[in-house]
């Protein structure tokens, strides 16, 4: 069974920082591509950034230069390192397998930029 469990998240001021982590099972982590999405209250998900087998990342343009999205495939775990955070970036993150994915199969991290 194919299970990711996220944590990290809380409540931070703007301009603040926040690491999340996915433990992924029940798959290869190694051999698959991995998402990071967000659903914000009142709006669809979205995808925040993406990371390739081979290392490869993509990342929106409204967090280009604040995330950074790693992997460390020896504890099948997924990373979203989040800087400089505002407030439109509040939102539930998950994780999600395969690029680009929105498929929610996880309960995700609260993420609350607020001052």
């Amino acid at each position: 069974e194919v299970q990711l469990v996220e944590s990290g998240g809380g409540m931070v001021q703007p301009g603040g920082a926040l690491r999340l982590s996915c433990v992924a099972s029940g798959f290869i982590f190694r051999t698959d591509v991995m998402t990071w999405a967000r659903q914000a209250p009142g709006k669809g998900p979205e995808w925040v950034s993406v990371i390739g087998v081979g290392g490869d990342t993509y990342y929106r343009n409204s967090v280009k230069g604040r995330f950074t999205i790693s992997r460390d495939n020896a504890k099948n775990t997924l990373y979203l390192q989040m800087n400089s955070l505002k407030p439109e970036d509040t939102a539930l993150y998950y994780c999600a397998r395969g690029g680009f994915q929105l498929t929610k199969i996880s309960q995700g991290t609260q993420v609350t930029v607020s001052s």
